[in-house]
């Protein structure tokens, strides 16, 4: 994986701005350690920071090419799954490979060849940008379901992108505004985003299956990939052996690599499926055992404790899991200071507040993954594509908004007065239209039955603003600590199949993915089969809480605090003092709860001084 970055300027001579794309590259140096490149002309700039995972020799960065008197230039980050079959069409149409089996070159020659008709061929995750030297346009494109990221902005004759926001924010043409929607978006919306916000006034975000152009003449967005509803037409034997072969073939792609791989595994049904394919696939190939990792938390053992949203602890799974499928297997602990700690890291990593400890021990264990390998396999997005939440089990959508979202009127309790009396309406406004937003873009599909439409709009809501929230927070964690998380369940291909399948059919003997259980019969054993959906766990230890309480007290007791610019302090002052609990269910997802909303508050003040946040 990679950070690329690039500046386009009709009026700027780039050749002359190479210290300040060295210093929006320079941000990114942790999405790759191992090289930078850099390119120039006249009015076009792109940065790189490389992590070698394929074609350590061939696939350096930025990579230019010359046919028929035309020239291109790619900065790319990414995975390619079908670089073979791309190169092996590409020789048949005489193109001179000149590298051994870089995606990078395979992905240019493949835009040269067929232009943005390209994208359709392309198995893997990607952000990337071209610069066509003879028609000075710039073309940018991110992968259908979103794992890479890539956000841009439009400043006077210029055009600016990065793989994260901070490398924008070290443009001197970019400040570190924040305007009604990025209020909203933070306080209410947050720890998730909507779809093409930035957070930043003037920043955007290219959606997944999005590609842009930008040329003289200005920018044009197009959607080339987006979810089509139609009848399924496999009966249940069918679609499950369907399924089977989509997820091993994906998690056969996906296991290639120069580079040390591993997996994440909890013991639960997603992540015992990637490692039980991927460590058979290694097997069959030469003999390598497999690595897996988890995490765990010191001090959740003795104080556990079961909730609707996560009904038993990995620690009761894990390690029987790990000896069936046979992986090579690492336990990782983390402390409840060491995690309370991280939150800054994590702060850092994300650009903005996100989920708390849930994402600082996401970081903490890829650090420790990284320490044996570069690349790992993980289980996220199956909740999402087969129906694992709770949510997905609940009758009525109706009018309440995301159904991950909840306690609204806790937290617009917590709103500053003087931000306005009106200020709580307009939050709450903000996020009923963002829902009623997703909701209008829901691929319907003509004469379906009232519940499975029903059914149908819940699983476009949880993939397209749900499932980002967990993909973003998977790839700032991991490429913090520069180590690339591929996650199978988000091949493009299996998501369409699925996509489709009627919910009596996913939901066949009403567990909850049902299908996909089916599907991995024979694969898995028996006891992972069975076990109920479990999230990514947090820590249970009420240390954790008194840490946490601790960070907030001492910004309780600075009335100067940029957070309370937005925060009520006085209204706040129970709960971080422990005389009151706010939230009786998770506000957010199903693990945030009153210690995770002490750990928002620390990391809303720190990105507040950190990024010297200017509110518009």
């Amino acid at each position: 994986m990679c950070g690329i970055c690039g500046w386009i300027d009709w009026e700027r001579d780039m050749n002359g701005q190479g210290h300040v794309l060295q210093a929006m590259t320079q941000q990114l140096i942790q999405r790759g350690p191992d090289d930078s490149g850099y390119f120039s002309s006249t009015h076009a700039g792109l940065g790189h920071r490389r992590l070698i995972v394929v074609d350590p020799l061939g696939g350096v960065q930025p990579m230019s090419r010359t046919r028929a008197g035309r020239t291109c230039t790619i900065v790319y980050n990414g995975e390619l799954y079908n670089t073979g079959e791309i190169r092996s069409e590409l020789k048949s149409r005489g193109w001179q490979l000149e590298t051994r089996n870089s995606d990078t070159e395979a992905l240019l020659m493949a835009y040269m060849e067929w232009g943005p008709d390209c994208l359709s061929m392309l198995n893997g995750i990607f952000a990337l940008a071209i610069w066509d030297h003879q028609q000075e346009t710039l073309f940018l494109a991110r992968d259908r379901l979103g794992v890479k990221p890539l956000f841009f902005a439009e400043r006077g004759s210029g055009f600016l992108f990065a793989s994260e926001i901070k490398a924008l924010l070290a443009h001197p043409d970019i400040e570190p505004v924040i305007d009604e929607s990025g209020l909203a978006e933070i306080l209410l919306m947050g720890p998730s985003r909507t779809p093409g916000h930035g957070i930043f006034k003037g920043l955007r975000e290219l959606r997944p299956g999005q590609c842009l152009t930008f040329a003289r003449q200005g920018m044009k967005l197009a959607r080339y990939w987006q979810l089509i509803s139609s009848p399924h037409p496999d009966g249940l034997d069918a679609t499950i052996e369907k399924v089977r072969w989509l997820l091993t073939d994906t998690i056969h792609r996906q296991i290639q690599a120069d580079v040390p791989v591993a997996t994440f595994l909890s013991g639960g049904l997603d992540s015992s499926a990637v490692t039980a394919l991927a460590a058979e696939y290694l097997r069959e190939q030469g003999g390598e055992t497999l690595k897996s990792f988890s995490v765990d938390y010191a001090g959740n053992q003795e104080h556990f404790q079961a909730t609707l949203y996560q009904k038993d602890a990995d620690f009761m799974w894990v390690d029987e899991a790990a000896r069936m499928l046979k992986s090579q297997h690492h336990s990782v602990l983390i402390d409840s200071r060491e995690l309370a700690d991280a939150l800054q890291q994590a702060l850092m990593a994300n650009d903005y507040p996100g989920m708390a400890d849930i994402d600082s021990s996401l970081y903490l264990f890829c650090r420790e993954v990284k320490r044996e390998v570069t690349v790992a396999l993980s289980g996220e997005c199956a909740d999402e594509i087969f129906g694992g939440y709770p949510w997905f089990h609940w009758e009525d959508l109706g009018e309440d908004g995301y159904p991950w979202i909840r306690s609204v009127d806790e937290r617009l309790a917590m709103i500053h007065p003087g931000m306005g009396a009106g200020m709580p309406g307009h939050l709450r406004e903000y996020l009923n239209n963002s829902y009623h937003q997703a909701l209008n873009e829901v691929p319907t599909l003509p004469g379906e039955a009232p519940r499975d439409a029903h059914k149908r709009a819940l699983f476009y809501l949880c993939m397209t603003r749900f499932m980002p929230t967990l993909l973003d927070r998977k790839d700032r964690m991991s490429m913090a600590n520069s180590l690339e998380v591929r996650v199978p369940f988000a091949d493009h291909r299996l998501a369409e199949y699925v996509w489709n399948v009627p919910w009596d059919m996913k939901n066949c003997d009403g567990q909850g993915k049902d299908l996909l259980r089916r599907a991995l019969q024979g694969i898995l054993p028996e006891f992972i089969l069975k076990r109920p959906k479990s999230p990514y766990p947090k820590t249970h230890n009420p240390l954790y809480l008194k840490v946490v309480g601790e960070k907030a007290r001492d910004i309780l007791n600075n009335p100067q605090a940029p957070v309370w610019d937005l925060l009520d302090r006085k209204a706040l002052e129970p709960l971080i003092k422990g005389r009151t609990q706010i939230f009786s269910r998770p506000w957010f997802g199903q693990l945030m709860g009153d210690a995770q909303y002490l750990a928002w508050i620390y990391q809303l003040n720190t990105w507040l001084e950190t990024y010297s946040v200017q509110l518009g």
